[in-house]
């Protein structure tokens, strides 16, 4: 093991208490306060879970790095490596940047976008709610067909498709198809020289099923996901278990989900297994019954408490002691965080207008002294005939946000035989959006 090596990894492992032969010693003070300030500094650039993901991937090259050198050895690290690398893990609480196959987490429609980016307590015809609840399947999603795009950062593009067929009243069943494009990149070589380009995209179908028994419904979603990047590819799955309580006459909804349950079976890189953008969700929604309109609350990473990002420039200094800092609990703030709201409004049977927030989104993006729309969204949604236009612009930065577009179809209306042979009579339609 060279020098340069070894200093590299005891600036960053001695705060652990272990050495470049992963040998425990006492952390010396003056390893901790070089760690503390080497933290500080990576976190002042306010950039939210990125900067997370910049040095988690750092971690992973030396710890590599490490594996390759341990090799030579004859000693038993099996023990140390598992609590240096379990540390690692909980220093942080945030949780940007942890995961694979983060684009599962994109709101799959406008209307979705325009309240919030979560949806899983609203039972109707809408095709794409079972994209985030398997358990909203119902029979109202008969022949329903939506497709939608989005313009989202950085010229980056992705949108789904999706389509519902029940069974008899019994069963319920959907296919989703959802895709990010990620655009064409430059490839340069160690002294930035262009040598060529390369694309990114990732891909996963949905194959859902649900089933309804009186005011209760259950269903699950099963995901095969592929991914290529640079010339990098994995392959996973993973799967969505959901419950859902509809009360029809009080118009109450109440929903539990677990996301994303699975792990990759092929890796990007021989034996670096990455984590699933695990989830635990829990939403209600009701429509009042005076007033023409709906609120939805869903709470998101219900199996972690903290998942605030922990800003340096917030910390107070103690007056005595100037190394020391006294941290804020910020109870409110790491409640609301894993909070979302939504409202939608009815104008009659045919117009709809949507409003929702995030909180975590805009505590994450917002600048330091002006936070403006970031974390608000809006849409709408028109009805016409057999066709439902939806629009919904979900503000990320003050530099900008993202637009979605997605058009529905009833397929029931259509002329062929192919989907009208099964078509409901009119009163049994449903007429909500």
């Amino acid at each position: 093991m060279n020098t340069s090596f070894r200093d590299k990894f005891d600036s960053c492992w001695g705060y652990y208490g272990f050495d470049s032969r992963l040998r425990y010693t006492k952390p010396h003070k003056k390893t901790l306060r070089k760690w503390t300030k080497l933290k500080s500094f990576k976190k002042n650039d306010n950039i939210g879970n990125e900067v997370f993901k910049t040095s988690h991937s750092s971690l992973a090259t030396s710890s590599l790095l490490f594996k390759k050198e341990a090799k030579k050895t004859r000693m038993n690290l099996k023990l140390p490596i598992f609590l240096c690398f379990l540390l690692s893990y909980t220093l942080h609480a945030q949780i940007g940047g942890d995961n694979t196959y983060e684009f599962l987490n994109l709101p799959q429609s406008a209307r979705i976008s325009a309240m919030g980016g979560l949806q899983i307590a609203i039972v109707d015809n809408d095709v794409n709610l079972a994209n985030q609840n398997p358990a909203l399947y119902n029979p109202d999603m008969h022949h329903q067909f939506s497709v939608g795009t989005v313009a989202y950062l950085a010229n980056i593009n992705y949108g789904n498709v999706s389509f519902a067929h029940n069974f008899d009243s019994l069963y319920t069943a959907g296919i989703h198809l959802q895709y990010i494009n990620y655009g064409e990149f430059d490839q340069t070589d160690a002294t930035g020289q262009i040598i060529g380009s390369f694309a990114g995209g990732e891909y996963a179908l949905n194959i859902g099923l649900g089933q309804q028994k009186g005011r209760w419904s259950y269903g699950t979603n099963l995901k095969i996901i592929q991914s290529a990047i640079a010339g990098y590819n994995s392959f996973g799955l993973a799967a969505d278990i959901g419950g859902t309580y509809y009360n029809k006459e009080s118009n109450f909804v109440a929903s539990l989900v677990v996301k994303n349950l699975g792990r990759q079976l092929t890796t990007y890189t021989p034996e670096n297994i990455e984590p699933m953008p695990f989830d635990v969700q829990l939403g209600v929604s009701k429509r009042l019954k005076h007033l023409p309109f709906r609120y939805s609350i869903t709470a998101h990473n219900l199996h972690r408490w903290d998942i605030r990002y922990e800003d340096p420039n917030q910390n107070e200094t103690n007056a005595l002691f100037g190394d020391d800092t006294l941290q804020q609990k910020y109870i409110g703030d790491k409640i609301f965080r894993h909070l979302v709201f939504g409202g939608e409004f009815y104008f009659g049977k045919n117009v709809n207008v949507r409003l929702g927030y995030n909180h975590l989104r805009r505590q994450e993006l917002r600048l330091q002294n002006r936070g403006g729309l970031t974390g608000f969204s809006f849409g709408a949604a028109i009805h016409i005939k057999r066709f439902r236009i939806e629009y919904g612009r979900a503000n990320y930065h003050l530099a900008g946000g993202a637009h979605h577009l997605t058009v529905a179809i009833n397929l029931n209306e259509m002329k062929s035989p192919l989907f009208n042979k099964n078509k409901k009579k009119p009163e049994e339609e449903d007429t909500e959006l």
